[in-house]
């Protein structure tokens, strides 16, 4: 369980990770790439000095495990007091001494190392080497460290801690010891430092039942997925807005044992969003708000703006619910609730300890923009951008239909259609040419969509766009390379008709393989196993159909003895006995066009309700 301290300012929109050093970026985007949210486990968690609060999202716990010990209660300048942090296991720590009479103001004195293996130094401010973090997320009981008291340090100092236990339960300022200059009387009232987040710590009560979705376009705003699905289900995903005076409450449920969320946003990117979260941490929901940066995680915020906070997790659902006021000029990163906005809404994996892992899947995103304290509605999402599903449709219409027609009309039509002419050229190649032409243009269109989604090349989509590539240059090669066509009776024809069949049979395989792996990428993520049963229907279906018309074709030749050379295709010689099988072959290739077109249907359907 990767659980640990990553800790930020928290009057502060910018990512924890802007200003961490070279190594401490690199984890980070690491951990992005790879989908899980791992904090900090270098504890190089600069942005969290002035409040010492962890990015980790919810509330400190209330009662300290922990304790601070000193070996001392009085220092001049120059002294070194040690300083000792011990409790139950512990992963994260943050340690400062402060002003125990001004303990917002920043840290006092520098530190000394007892232990560089499991503890390291940070500079907080101006002040170096001013606070003790943890070098790893190794579990440990104690720390050790050695404070040197400055020149113009104040009267009175307070060593205060931060403790992670588990990447949600966690203690924040938990206070320790005070010491003080010789001859100076103690602060009078005793000052103890409590964490400001603290502040935030929300009641919560329990969901009795799944949420009604009766009211949904008459009070409430609601998103559904699938569309008019009921909230109670096993497989609907659900979320509404109500309004109620100056405050919007807010359900959201859905089939996850991990987390949901949603965010609201000002285009159908991530990055720069208003989000929210409800996450099964040991079998109790957190709920939370945080800021999306770009694509990387949630930053967790460490003030709370929600209120009348409960949540249920029973039969396969979690649910929460929660309020917030329409504006909140108080907390940075929340958006007003009274203007329009893209809606996602995701659900994902979490580890025990609270710890989030990128959705598998495609968020669900609203079509348009909406406002959800406007005219109520009840309206459904898609998890996939409508340019990779025009990008998937038109592969499936390329190499679904008009390659495997085009290939079966000049393997087996040649002899069928050979005195029927269309534009002064036999029938069979002008259809052969214009199927294979549209295959080209539909292609080289599918193949530059996902580019302009994407801004560029995708790194999380896998072999995909490798073999999309490969495919695009033979498609494109294939044409080419039928422009320097040699005549019928020329020596090198044999040897182009193996070309031009090897490079089209290669760039069938790879198209299908590339369009198998590209059905469960999340962008667009066709229905599992449904998807894979039915392009292994599809493959069955070809190959069935172009081994009956080889084993007619045999048949055929067998029946005659003078093969005739001017009669060969692609791949073998042919006899003028193939037209003796006219009826059958022309019943064969209407079935066989009218399946491709029931493979295909299907197919684009699927694609238009993801």
């Amino acid at each position: 369980m990767a659980v640990l301290l990553g800790l930020c300012h928290r009057n502060r929109r910018t990512s924890c990770a802007m200003e961490l050093p070279g190594f401490a970026v690199a984890v980070w985007m690491f951990g992005c790439l790879y989908g899980s949210v791992v904090g900090y486990p270098n504890g190089k968690v600069r942005e969290a000095c002035t409040s010492m609060v962890p990015c980790h999202g919810g509330s400190p716990q209330l009662s300290p495990e922990h304790t601070i010990t000193a070996n001392g209660t009085e220092f001049k300048p120059g002294d070194s007091i040690e300083v000792h942090l011990s409790g139950p296991d512990f992963e994260g720590f943050f340690l400062q001494a402060r002003d125990a009479e001004h303990l917002d103001r920043p840290a006092v004195g520098s530190f000394v190392l007892a232990d560089r293996r499991r503890s390291q130094l940070l500079t907080c401010g101006r002040t170096k080497n001013s606070a003790v973090s943890h070098t790893s997320k190794a579990k440990k009981k104690d720390i050790k460290a050695y404070w040197i008291a400055p020149e113009d340090a104040p009267k009175h100092i307070q060593f205060l801690a931060t403790v992670v236990k588990k990447y949600r339960i966690f203690w924040v300022k938990i206070p320790g010891p005070i010491v003080s200059q010789p001859d100076v009387l103690s602060p009078t009232p005793p000052l103890h430092a409590t964490s400001e987040a603290m502040s935030t710590s929300q009641p919560v009560s329990y969901i009795s039942k799944p949420f009604s979705a009766s009211v949904c376009g008459i009070t409430k705003f609601c998103i559904r997925n699938p569309t008019n699905c009921d909230p109670g289900s096993a497989s609907c995903f659900f979320l509404s807005f109500q309004q109620e005076g100056s405050s919007v409450f807010i359900e959201m449920s859905g089939p996850s044992e991990g987390y949901l969320a949603f965010a609201l946003s000002q285009d159908q990117w991530m990055g720069g969003d208003d989000a929210y979260l409800c996450v099964n941490v040991d079998h109790h929901v957190h709920v939370s708000t945080a800021h999306l940066k770009e694509r990387s995680h949630p930053l967790l915020d460490s003030e709370n703006a929600l209120e009348d906070v409960s949540w249920r997790l029973a039969d396969g659902l979690l649910q929460c619910s929660f309020r917030r006021g329409i504006r909140l000029p108080a907390y940075k990163g929340r958006f007003n609730l009274d203007t329009s906005y893209y809606i996602f809404l995701a659900d994902g994996e979490a580890s025990e300890g609270g710890l989030i892992y990128k959705h598998r899947r495609q968020p669900l995103v609203t079509n348009g923009l909406y406002n959800v304290t406007g005219l109520p509605q009840d309206i459904g999402g898609s998890r996939a951008p409508r340019l990779i599903k025009a990008h998937g449709a038109l592969m499936f219409v390329a190499w679904i239909t008009t390659v495997s027609i085009g290939v079966i009309v000049a393997r087996f039509f040649k002899p069928v259609w050979s005195h029927s002419f269309l534009f002064g050229k036999e029938l069979w190649f002008q259809v052969h040419r214009m199927l294979m032409l549209t295959t080209v243009m539909l292609t080289s269109i599918s193949f530059v969509l996902p580019f302009v989604y994407r801004g560029g090349w995708s790194q999380q989509a896998g072999f995909h766009p490798y073999l999309g590539c490969a495919v695009m240059a033979l498609t494109i090669f294939q044409p080419l390379m039928a422009g320097f066509r040699p005549s019928r009776h020329a020596p090198r024809r044999q040897l182009f008709n193996w070309f031009h069949w090897s490079t089209g049979t290669t760039a069938r395989i790879l198209a299908v393989v590339t369009m198998f792996l590209g059905m469960d990428l999340p962008a667009l993520d066709l229905p599992d196993p449904w998807d894979t049963y039915a392009m292994i229907g599809f493959v069955a279906w070809h190959v069935g159909t172009d081994v009956l018309l080889e084993i007619h074709s045999y048949c055929l030749v067998h029946k005659v003895e003078v093969i005739e050379d001017d009669r060969v295709q692609i791949l073998q010689s042919l006899t003028s006995a193939e037209a003796e099988g006219r009826l059958f072959k022309q019943i064969v290739l209407t079935i066989y066009v009218c399946g491709n077109i029931v493979f295909l249907v299907a197919f684009l359907i699927a694609i238009n309700q993801v």
